[in-house]
């Protein structure tokens, strides 16, 4: 792998933390090559777009730092150096304007991921970057060389630095398996167990209400959810029906806490409010005044509830309560909701876990291996949907991509 730069780093993982520091070394003389076990680099990122392709948030820094819960400490000097604000100027550079949406997630004006995509790693080939596709990682040679599997066989590699930016455990046809992790642990890294994040949760549903709601979203209800220390956090917002339980952008807010709370107690509650716009005093007289007309019918044409809400309260409910309007007012406005574990992490959006901050200094480089860095979903963080995430593997990648030229610069 010969080269006119001075000195040669490998990238393992073509994430957007692999990619970003791909850009960053490659305009500073020197050699990058980019390996990823996929067909193509940038899989998770294209998925994420399908919906609409949301960069990061635009609200202020420190509500923003709030969302990477117990990691705040630790990724406060990456998004201070690399944060939201960097990621619309860097998109904007690339040639793609960005707008806020109502909810205030940014993304680029026509939505996709592709197009981005698409001139992000033509601009980063015209740099010099290498891309190796199809070239699974399987750890390290006795000369200390990195060595992987390709069609034609296995091959071995020496590079003057690395950067591990191989993703986390979910979503692996896409090609974050986080079969990494043993062969980190070999070498005495600490690694965090991975853990389902972004997820869906299981819910014990009847036959007749999942046949009948499955896929159906649940529009406009506020989710509270009470922690261990006596914290309630509310959100307004939608989700969705699914054959097991639960899962959509509401749900990936309280995932964390509803693991944690699942890991400790074996079991967790997310209380709905059905009516935000409706007191409990009002929903009790509308369900007073119903006279000789039937409860379900009271419900729909004078409450507001019927469909999936409906069912859930049917679902979640003893009869007994339905019998008395003051305690069925009390329950549309705080609907408990019993869930009994997450959903696989390999159908998880993200994972939390990985290699542990402890074993990393400032530039997220491993203390104990010297030129060899670890950045984006690997690390041991997690952040909900909404940009967080995306940010956090920018923001990782760019911090260990200059952490990678000051270590090269200090061997000269």
């Amino acid at each position: 792998m010969a080269t006119t730069a001075t000195k040669q780093v490998v990238i393992i993982g073509g994430g957007p933390a692999g990619l970003i520091a791909a850009e960053q070394l490659s305009q500073h003389n020197i050699q990058v090559d980019l390996f990823d076990a996929m067909p193509s680099v940038g899989r998770k990122f294209l998925q994420a777009g399908k919906g609409g392709m949301n960069l990061t948030h635009s609200e202020p820094f420190e509500p923003f730092l709030n969302r990477y819960r117990q990691r705040q400490t630790e990724m406060r000097p990456l998004l201070q150096t690399f944060g939201a604000d960097q990621l619309r100027a860097w998109a904007h550079q690339l040639g793609f304007d960005t707008f806020v949406g109502s909810s205030g997630r940014v993304f680029p004006t026509d939505m996709r991921a592709a197009p981005l995509l698409r001139t992000w790693l033509q601009r980063l080939r015209e740099a010099g970057v290498r891309f190796h596709v199809r070239h699974r990682w399987m750890g390290w040679n006795e000369a200390q060389q990195l060595v992987f599997a390709t069609p034609d066989g296995e091959i071995s590699v020496q590079a003057d630095a690395v950067l591990l930016a191989l993703g986390g455990g979910s979503w692996s046809r896409l090609g974050s398996d986080g079969a990494w992790v043993p062969l980190l642990e070999e070498k005495g890294i600490a690694v965090a167990p991975l853990k389902a994040a972004n997820c869906g949760f299981i819910c014990a549903w009847s036959d007749d209400f999942r046949q009948r709601f499955a896929g159906t979203p649940v529009k406009t209800v506020i989710a509270t959810l009470t922690d261990a220390q006596g914290a309630t956090t509310q959100r307004q917002g939608e989700f969705v029906i699914t054959e097991r339980g639960i899962e959509g952008s509401l749900i990936y807010v309280f995932a964390a806490e509803l693991r944690e709370q699942l890991e400790l107690n074996g079991s967790a509650t997310l209380y709905l409010d059905l009516l935000p716009n409706k007191s409990v005093e009002r929903i009790e007289q509308e369900l007073r005044s119903r006279g000789s007309k039937s409860l379900s019918t009271q419900l729909k044409n004078k409450v507001g509830i019927d469909g999936v809400k409906a069912g859930l309260l049917r679902e979640c409910l003893t009869k007994e309560i339905f019998s008395q309007e003051k305690l069925l007012a009390q329950a549309i406005k705080q609907l408990p909701l019993h869930l009994s574990q997450t959903t696989p992490m390999d159908e998880a959006i993200s994972t939390a876990g990985g290699v542990c901050f402890s074993a990393l200094n400032e530039h997220l480089m491993l203390q104990r291996f010297p030129g060899l860095f670890c950045a984006g979903e690997m690390l041991d963080w997690e952040a909900p949907t909404g940009g967080y995430l995306l940010t956090g593997c920018f923001a990782s990648g760019y911090v260990a991509s200059h952490g990678i030229l000051e270590w090269l610069n200090a061997q000269e």
